[in-house]
């Protein structure tokens, strides 16, 4: 079951902040993030998370608070769950000047994501095509895994067995981030980690979207050094519980 409160924050800081990868790897994207000036859009979920994502010079960046030039309240987190999905228009409560740049880019820069996270097979098909969107995928499962282990009952649970320090997840040849684990919760940044104590690296962006697909099973790719783990094995075998929880509210 999805709780809605979890789904929020999922959708906040690991659905929306993947705009930051779509923005620096996808053309259009890019022209879209440029506004004659820097624009930013907030966004305040009663009983949920706040953020704002900021568009300058081709680069999207979120924040945490509402901050924007155009402020979005949503009533509940269900509200932001179904303009997250598409169900929903948001009513902007200041910035009524600026609208016109969340009607239309945002709009577009949303559209062109989910073409990136839902990608038809034949989509798939063109190599740098399906290596972006792996990439804007990591990135969502990445930052999905924080918002899982600081919010969701379960994942709280494996939050809470993982030893303080660093894990590093990277795609050889491709994207890395660093998940720090700290008094039960964990913290996902957009980096090479220096000094992991644990890792998990994919051999190929083919294992990665394989697993994140559910196309591949773990253990097999494991068994044929398609993944490799190492460091201190408490640290991943918790994180892959709360991948279990990822898949859930991915799905």
């Amino acid at each position: 079951m999805k709780d809605p409160v979890v789904m929020a924050h999922v959708n906040m800081w690991a659905v929306l902040k993947s705009l930051e990868p779509l923005c620096a790897l996808d053309e259009t994207a890019k022209a879209l993030a440029s506004p004659k000036k820097p624009m930013s859009i907030g966004f305040h979920v009663q009983g949920g998370p706040m953020a704002t994502l900021h568009f300058d010079e081709g680069s999207c960046r979120m924040t945490r608070g509402n901050t924007g030039k155009v402020k979005l309240l949503l009533p509940s987190p269900q509200a932001f769950n179904a303009m997250v999905d598409g169900d929903r228009n948001p009513l902007p409560y200041s910035g009524l000047t600026k609208v016109n740049f969340l009607l239309r880019e945002f709009t577009q820069l949303t559209d062109l994501l989910e073409v990136y996270l839902r990608p038809s097979q034949e989509d798939l098909e063109d190599r740098a095509f399906f290596e972006r969107s792996t990439t804007i995928l990591f990135h969502t499962v990445a930052f999905a895994l924080a918002a899982i282990a600081n919010n969701d009952p379960l994942g709280r649970i494996a939050a809470a067995a993982i030893p303080d320090g660093t894990i590093a997840m990277e795609i050889l040849g491709g994207p890395a981030v660093e998940i720090t684990a700290r008094d039960s919760r964990l913290v996902t940044r957009s980096r090479k980690a220096e000094r992991p104590r644990s890792y998990m690296i994919f051999d190929s962006f083919d294992t990665a979207r394989g697993l994140f697909d559910g196309t591949l099973e773990s253990m097999s790719a494991l068994a044929a050094g398609k993944i490799r783990m190492g460091g201190y094995i408490p640290m991943i075998d918790n994180l892959n519980r709360i991948l279990g929880r990822v898949a859930v509210y991915l799905a």
